[in-house]
């Protein structure tokens, strides 16, 4: 049965894949990207300008902002995938050291984590919710932790079979998800109001917060593909043109305004008829709340196909990387489920113990104070080596061996890390999200959450001076060389098994 066959389980993990089976298409990624987006979880991140307090006026101008913003700096990390046949995070050891690749494994865990359990979270909500006003089933823990586990097994059986699951779910998700969003113009324009004020106005103490912190969280969604966009687009076939795959990159991410928008129109109208719902951070109870009759199957279904959709890029990304940090203990299949069963007890802990709206926004900001900077310095990496990289070397690490273009100071390179931890945490401490989280410089900018364009600056600064002043072996940059002669270097080590 051939590997590409749709009901067998993907056995290639990082390894560089066959170009026999590199048969993806761009228009493959951009179903894949927007499948994982076009969900209820989407339209639960596009309420949160509404449950901050801004007018939808606000609103709008905020999502289109961090959707915008993150696309942009999302569309070239779709490059490394076709380029070096693995993910991202593998691809990541040309600029960190084949060990430093360590930095993206953990960001695709943590981002991994926080949409997987938003899905489920979001999708278990809406159905329950949706039975309990159809069959007067009990809305309690039982009946939600049910669902919840119910529904994440189903995903992460999914996930496990693999890519072209995935593939399958999301030619479904894209399609059907999208319908159901445009269905709701005629379950909602009766009540939707564009004038719809909220309770934090421009030039009201708050608002510069409230609308930053709403961007960020819409930001969130693109950036948030950063670390996995490479565990797809490693099947397109390396002399794809880029500019098509920066612009599946892109439209997928605009197409998102669609469950964004949706999220946005309905949580002002719960804000007007059951506002209660929204004091209580309660945006999917309210949507139930709101909903014509009629409008009940459609959004029960969204809740399915797009908790499948989300949660399957997700959780099958983190797979695939956890099983190449330990290949001879784990396969993917097996990392997988290690991860899911990981995210599950997660999931449980974070709906029964935390705040939802709180926890989620502060995640989704650290997210991307952590994971901008290293994006940024993947694509000025890229920009500098032209484009060009030595796949077999980048898997050094997954085959247990030493040396080779990547290993730099002992599997290292101190110039990506030295960039990336700085900005880092230099970001956080400039985060204010009030009521939340706020780093020790928050407040100086008068309440304003500045930690993006000083963390996106300072990586950019710090590589490339690192870059300048500490030059990197001519080997890494293969025939397109353009160093000085100070960093005419040999491949520093050659290749050998480690003990």
């Amino acid at each position: 049965m051939s590997e590409s066959h749709p009901t067998r389980i993907e056995s290639f993990g990082v390894e560089q894949i066959p170009d026999s089976e590199r048969t993806a298409t761009p228009f493959d990624l951009f179903r894949m990207i927007f499948g994982g987006s076009n969900t209820f979880s989407t339209a639960v991140l596009g309420s949160f300008p509404v449950l901050f307090g801004l007018s939808f006026e606000a609103s709008v101008y905020a999502i289109v902002l961090g959707v915008l913003l993150g696309a942009m700096i999302l569309a070239p990390m779709g490059l490394f995938g076709p380029l070096n046949g693995t993910n991202n995070a593998v691809s990541s050891g040309a600029h960190f050291g084949v060990h430093g690749r360590i930095v993206g494994s953990f960001l695709s865990l943590l981002t991994a984590i926080a949409f997987f359990s938003l899905s489920v979270w979001s999708s278990g909500d809406a159905l329950i919710g949706g039975a309990k006003r159809l069959f007067d089933l009990p809305e309690n823990n039982l009946s939600l932790g049910i669902a919840y586990g119910l529904f994440a097994l189903l995903v992460l059986v999914v996930c496990i079979y693999g890519i072209r699951q995935l593939l399958a779910v999301n030619k479904v998700a894209v399609t059907a998800s999208s319908l159901l969003f445009l269905l709701g113009i005629f379950a909602f324009a009766g009540p939707f109001d564009s004038s719809y004020a909220g309770s934090v106005s421009h030039g009201q103490p708050g608002f510069w917060a409230a609308f930053i912190g709403a961007a960020l969280v819409a930001m969130s969604n693109p950036v948030s593909f950063g670390a996995f966009l490479g565990d797809w687009a490693r099947y397109i076939p390396r002399e794809t043109p880029k500019l098509r795959i920066m612009a599946a990159v892109m439209f997928a991410q605009i197409a998102t305004f669609i469950p964004f928008f949706f999220g946005l129109v309905t949580a002002t109208i719960v804000a007007v008829q059951a506002p209660d719902y929204i004091a209580q951070n309660n945006y999917v109870g309210g949507l139930l709340a709101i909903s014509p009759g009629w409008f009940f199957l459609p959004v029960c279904l969204i809740a399915i196909i797009g908790g499948l959709s989300t949660g399957g890029t997700s959780l099958y990304g983190t797979g695939l990387d956890m099983s190449s940090l330990a290949p001879r203990l784990l396969s993917r299949a097996q990392a997988t489920v290690l991860i899911g069963v990981l995210s599950i007890i997660f999931i449980f802990v974070g709906r029964f113990s935390f705040n939802l709206v709180q926890s989620m926004s502060t995640f989704a900001v650290l997210i991307i104070t952590c994971t901008s900077p290293w994006i940024i310095i993947m694509i000025i990496g890229l920009i500098k080596r032209r484009g060009w990289y030595d796949p077999a070397d980048l898997q050094v690490f997954t085959r247990g061996e030493r040396g080779g273009r990547y290993w730099f100071h002992h599997g290292w390179n101190w110039r990506g890390l030295g960039a990336w931890i700085p900005s880092a945490l230099i970001g956080l401490a400039f985060v204010n999200l009030p009521g939340q989280f706020v780093g020790t410089f928050g407040e100086l900018a008068g309440g304003i959450d500045i930690s993006l364009p000083i963390t996106l600056g300072l990586a950019a600064v710090l590589y490339l001076g690192l870059l300048q002043l500490f030059p990197e072996p001519a080997a890494v940059y293969g025939p397109h060389r353009t160093t000085s002669p100070s960093a005419e270097r040999a491949i520093p080590g050659n290749l050998s098994v480690e003990p």
